[in-house]
């Protein structure tokens, strides 16, 4: 047979039952890069501040749309493109293809469900919205060329319809019940009047026109910065005070006193489509719950034992007392906070080639969090990178409130933000060419989190956290995480109050009570976003526990993260499968 298969080869003419299957099989390709193709281009048109963040700057001009007839229509086309995917056969494609098709369609049933849901009725929150990310909008967009500036100008006169956008979701939003809590919305103003100026040029936004690059023809300059002067003075101050007279006039005054997303429409279920959209897992509220008690049990009995070895004889609340009030571990000033967060970055910098075979090409940064948004943020956060690679990824730190920054937070914070947690992966993610466009920039949040909550404790095995103090600061990152999955899921399901939630996480951790009340408010506003890092870290500890446990001597943690970083951000069971198929290829 097997000769009579080599002739058949050789002759050209392939029986039908063989020459079907590779027909089927780059069919099956070709239909699913086009969809993948067009849904990307669909996606740069609808989201123009997205499409110049990853390096296509065909849009730079325009901002989106966001009414509420754009959203209806957007839930019409994501239905249109999933409906095309599944005339695709799964079965014909090749392995990757099809870890592509999974996770297109999960990412298309996600976003049917939020829209089905009606969570764009909520679109800010107490800590992020529109208004919070359009102020740093010098900082997202290229600003080199006179046509860049050009573009810069064109968005800011775009602002006030933005605004017009937002208001009439949020109009909708009331008339439906979809709004935010009360609570949550104390001290909004001070994310919007810093930016109703009566003289435009002490507008943040009118920063690029002090200072222009040498590539922008002299000339220019006046016509440029009287352009952005008119476009902050007649589109962007009175956008923000529209804003804030509706946010005060109509939206506070209609907010709800529930803090629970069971009291919005078909609440229950949506907070239940959250817990296995932010986790990936077909996981319950009630398991959420249960695993996050026994994991706040755990790394309780492990911060015991740091408190005993450190030879400070007092209970758990007295040395929390202690670590929160004793003047050695806070700072006097902000600079002195980022020059201890470069520090450790750096010393972590060296010491990456031992736990990665393939570092990222694009280096960061570390700057402080904005003062109008600072109050109302948590400790902080990172912004990946531009995907054209023109800009860095930045590490922002809240330098707000040093009383509440202490230094014993240090390394654990910063192993998350920067390397080898967040910009480690995101920056590695848009690098690898051979993905298809949608899976280099997005992602799950699962997976981010978890891994950056991975990367905290990956410091244990390259020489940090050597003081009680900072293991405790380690612990303690770990342990609000933990706290996450019981005051979430306690909140928006068992029915928490808010200040049951404060009082759990100040029980069982050494977070100052600022970040706490900022925290719960961040759950509150945002349900099952925080549900992410605890489960996606168990994930990578458990497959990193099954691979040294199969493979033994040969176990090395290199080889380990490559499989893990190389496929990008994905959902847990799609890891999970990676990882044992890598464990049985290793055998």
């Amino acid at each position: 047979m097997y000769r009579i298969l080599i002739l058949i080869l050789l002759s050209g003419v392939l029986p039908p039952e063989i020459q079907e299957i590779p027909a089927q099989e780059e069919e099956a390709s070709e239909r699913l890069r086009a969809l993948f193709a067009d849904h990307w281009e669909w996606t740069l048109r609808e989201y123009p501040l997205f499409a110049t963040q990853v390096g296509d700057h065909r849009y730079d001009d325009r901002l989106s749309s966001v009414t509420e007839q754009d959203q209806l229509r957007r839930l019409a086309a994501g239905r249109g493109f999933l409906e095309r995917l599944h005339t695709i056969a799964r079965a014909s494609l090749s392995p990757q293809e099809q870890v592509s098709y999974d996770i297109f369609r999960r990412l298309r049933e996600d976003d049917i469900a939020e829209s089905e849901h009606r969570s764009y009725l909520m679109p800010i929150t107490n800590r992020s919205g529109f208004h919070v990310s359009f102020a740093q909008l010098a900082e997202r967009v290229p600003l080199a060329t006179e046509e860049n500036y050009e573009n810069y100008i064109s968005r800011l006169r775009a602002f006030r319809q933005l605004v017009e956008g937002y208001v009439g979701l949020m109009r909708s939003g009331i008339r439906q019940g979809y709004v935010l809590p009360a609570i949550v919305l104390q001290g909004y103003e001070g994310a919007i009047e810093p930016h109703i100026v009566d003289d435009p040029t002490a507008s943040q936004l009118y920063e690029p026109f002090r200072s222009f690059p040498s590539t922008v023809d002299q000339a220019a300059r006046n016509g440029l910065t009287a352009a952005g002067t008119d476009a902050i003075e007649t589109s962007v101050v009175p956008g923000y005070r529209e804003f804030l007279r509706f946010m005060g006039e109509e939206y506070v005054p209609a907010a709800r006193e529930e803090i629970a997303a069971s009291s919005l429409p078909q609440g229950r279920w949506f907070y239940e489509h959250r817990v296995r959209r932010f986790t990936t897992l077909p996981l319950s509220p009630r398991q959420v719950h249960e695993t996050g008690l026994s994991e706040v049990a755990r790394i309780r009995a492990e911060m015991e034992e740091i408190i005993l070895g450190s030879g400070f004889e007092a209970s758990f609340q007295e040395f929390v007392e202690f670590l929160r009030t004793d003047e050695q571990f806070y700072v006097e000033s902000p600079d002195e906070l980022l020059r201890r967060t470069a520090f450790v970055l750096k010393k972590m910098d060296g010491e990456l080639p031992r736990l990665f075979k393939t570092l990222p090409r694009m280096p960061y940064g570390v700057k402080p969090i904005p003062d109008y948004i600072a109050p109302k943020t948590t400790t902080a956060y990172y912004n990946r990178p531009a995907g054209d690679g023109t800009r860095a990824g930045f590490y922002y730190l809240n330098t707000y409130d040093l009383p509440s920054r202490p230094t014993y937070e240090i390394e654990a914070l910063s192993l998350h933000e920067a390397v080898p947690g967040h910009h480690l992966q995101i920056a590695l993610q848009q690098e690898l060419e051979d993905l298809p466009e949608f899976r280099r920039f997005a992602g799950f949040t699962a997976f981010v989190e978890g891994w950056a909550l991975y990367a905290e404790r990956l410091g244990l095995e390259v020489g940090f956290y050597e003081d009680p103090y900072s293991d405790f600061g380690r612990l303690t990152y770990e342990m609000w995480r933990a706290l996450r999955l019981v005051v979430d899921t306690g909140m928006h399901h068992f029915g928490w109050s808010r200040q049951r939630a404060i009082d759990f996480m100040a029980e069982n951790s050494a977070l100052s009570l600022h970040n706490i009340t900022n925290e719960v408010d961040r759950y509150i506003a945002w349900p099952g976003q925080a549900l992410a890092y605890k489960t996606g870290e168990l994930k990578i500890r458990e497959l990193r526990e099954l691979a040294e446990q199969e493979l033994g001597t040969g176990f090395d943690v290199r080889e380990f993260h490559h499989v893990v970083l190389s496929s990008g951000a994905v959902p847990l069971d799609v890891l999970e499968a990676s990882v044992r198929a890598w464990i049985e290829a290793s055998r």
